[in-house]
């Protein structure tokens, strides 16, 4: 057994070594190693010195070198011969890698291991040996290693994307260059989302990965990109505002909030519509500079409020944009720092790149009228941008918006299933005494929030400044003779826009076209983002009139639990 199997030993790696392309043997050598070397050596050095010998004659008699004799020509052949004997003599693996693909060419660890499987083939038999059971040849676990065959492969498309995702694990190429690297962002997003599962050893299935233009968020709108979340949209109205019919788009996944603002939409329309008022329309940008001592930040400030200097900072402000015009600076002082708050009109812009391009440069400009002046930070807090201040309460932000709606009597029993009196108590309660009871800032309000977002997400605005648009107070009151219902939203700072961020992204675009306000206004410039800020204050109305009368009803609970509750067996899907 022991010849047979150094038999089959020796004939598999002949065809091992015959599998690599090439071999090791020295008598493969046409002449013995020592004798070959005595041969090519003189013979590479004796031409070299031959030709130079040579040339330097051709040089000092002044004949062109291109001309050569029989015996040149020969003495360049073999020079050149030599020189590659030589060449894959010193260096012979680096000779192999040219010569043949790496692939090719096994290792003495590869030979081993391929010989090692053949002969485990070679014993293993179709049936069981009487005498003992096969042996149980188990490898070990890999340390350190990512665990990938737990995870779904993401389908990449060539053995390049392969090898871009092994980089990327490896830390060779950072995540972040996939783009400028491969000129493709769609591929970028699938290379760095396979990266990601073999480096966390988590799956992303469920994800979507395609059917998204990642060209259309690149630089603008998100970094490094491994899918895109869905959010469903539904339609709530049609909303009478204004004499205009809206179909309201809201994304969210709050069951019963859409079927919520939708009915009051109806009782809206019912009663002949909402009006709706924009009171102000301003974005604001508030940098903070310090000085040596209170009293020169007192004198910027006086500069600042001078009327007689506001038409020069105006002109320096709106320098910086078509759009962008200053309107107002509110200064304040705390010790020997100074907070200026920039409020200009934006256009159909959200605005806040076009203010801050303004701000830095009425920034530049005062550096050269106070050059003790200190900029801290372009923005200082006073603005204030995604956090609820007092100062966007009172002062407003972006677009500031009252809408009202008279609902008749008879709407409000058979639409809304309550009465005018519960509904003026229950928002004096709640909205005013118990959000004052709650120190509430801006939230005198039953859910204004839940509206804002769901028609934020849709119509591609910044999420994160629901904070503050969603600042409203809600009045309701009944009105002749109280027999009807006068309901009254006040919104002071709802930041919008039309156009920029995510507005022109395909899914968010087509909801703006919906409500007629895609784009840039080419008749007035901000008309768009205006009437967006009177759809999402009316839309606002129809969810405080809803849900305010769900709660004088008793509707609420069952409500959620009819449209908001899963039917789905929670037990089966988690096994």
């Amino acid at each position: 057994m022991a010849a047979a199997r150094s038999q089959l030993k020796e004939s598999n790696l002949h065809k091992i070594t015959a599998k690599g392309g090439h071999s090791s043997d020295p008598d493969a050598l046409p002449l013995p190693l020592y004798l070959a070397n005595t041969v090519v050596l003189p013979l590479f050095f004796s031409t070299v010195y031959y030709l130079l010998l040579q040339w330097r004659e051709k040089i000092r008699n002044s004949t062109p070198l291109h001309i050569l004799s029989f015996s040149e020509i020969s003495a360049i052949i073999i020079f050149f011969a030599s020189f590659i004997y030589l060449l894959g003599f010193i260096g012979i693996g680096f000779v192999q890698s040219l010569i043949f693909p790496r692939s090719e060419i096994l290792d003495d660890e590869e030979i081993i291991e391929d010989l090692d499987q053949l002969m485990l083939n070679e014993d293993t038999r179709a049936a069981p040996c009487a005498a003992a059971p096969p042996p149980m040849i188990t490898s070990p676990k890999p340390k350190n290693k990512i665990i990938e065959n737990q995870l779904p492969p993401t389908q990449l498309s060539s053995e390049e994307d392969e090898e871009m995702v092994k980089s990327v694990v490896e830390g060779k190429i950072p995540s972040y260059a996939l783009e400028s690297k491969l000129g493709d962002c769609g591929r970028a997003a699938a290379i760095r989302r396979e990266a990601l599962q073999r480096i966390t050893g988590k799956s992303l299935e469920g994800l979507p990965l395609e059917g998204f233009n990642y060209d259309a968020i690149l630089g603008q709108c998100c970094e490094m990109p491994v899918g895109y979340v869905q959010i469903p949209v539904g339609i709530a109205g049609p909303l009478l505002l204004n004499g205009a019919e809206y179909s309201v788009p809201m994304a969210t996944t709050e069951g019963c909030l859409i079927a919520s603002t939708n009915r009051g939409c109806k009782a809206i329309s019912i009663s002949g519509g909402a009006t709706c008022t924009v009171l102000k329309d301003g974005m604001t940008r508030a940098p903070v500079v310090r000085f040596a001592t209170a009293r020169r930040a007192a004198e910027l400030k006086f500069f600042l409020e001078d009327p007689l200097n506001f038409e020069t900072l105006s002109l320096v402000f709106n320098s910086s944009s078509r759009f962008g015009r200053l309107q107002t600076i509110k200064c304040a002082i705390a010790g020997k720092n100074l907070y200026m708050r920039f409020t200009c009109s934006t256009g159909d812009a959200m605005g806040m790149n076009m203010v801050s391009k303004g701000v830095q440069n009425v920034m530049d400009f005062l550096t050269k009228q106070f050059p003790d002046m200190d900029v801290i930070g372009i923005s200082g807090n006073y603005c204030s941008d995604k956090k609820p201040a007092a100062i966007n309460w009172i002062d407003g932000r972006g677009k500031s918006v009252v809408c009202e709606a008279i609902i008749k009597e008879e709407t409000v029993k058979k639409v809304l299933k309550t009465n005018v009196a519960a509904l003026v108590e229950l928002n004096m309660l709640k909205n005013l005494t118990g959000s004052a009871m709650a120190g509430a800032l801006g939230g005198f309000n039953a859910h204004a929030s839940n509206i804002v977002s769901a028609v934020f997400l849709a119509t591609g605005q910044d999420p994160a400044q629901n904070v503050e648009s969603s600042h409203c107070i809600t009045m309701v009151e009944a009105v002749n003779e109280g027999k009807d219902l006068h309901i009254s939203v006040t919104m002071p700072s709802i930041e919008v826009g039309t156009v920029g961020g995510g507005t022109q992204l395909a899914s968010q675009s087509a909801c703006l076209n919906l409500l007629g306000v895609k784009g840039a206004s080419k008749e007035l410039p901000g008309a768009n983002s205006r009437l967006l800020a009177t759809i999402v204050a009316g839309s606002v109305l129809a969810g405080e009139l809803s849900l305010l009368s769900a709660i004088a009803a008793g509707q609420l609970v069952k409500s959620h639990m009819k449209y908001n509750r899963s039917t789905k067996d929670v037990a089966k899907l988690s096994t």
